[in-house]
């Protein structure tokens, strides 16, 4: 059970990383919204593994 939720947590995560990537490469900070891209990928990829 606790796995799950871990799984679940990382998801979550990066789907708010992905908002992050948005809303950075709207205000220009494309090496921001780069760095939030690769958290996201990492995140989700974690979760979906772990799961």
């Amino acid at each position: 059970m606790t796995d799950n939720v871990l799984a679940i947590v990382m998801v979550f995560l990066g789907l708010f990383l992905i908002g992050g990537v948005f809303s950075l490469g709207r205000q220009g900070l494309k090496i921001g919204a780069v760095v939030c891209a690769l958290g996201a990928a990492m995140a989700i990829t974690a979760g979906v593994l772990w799961w």
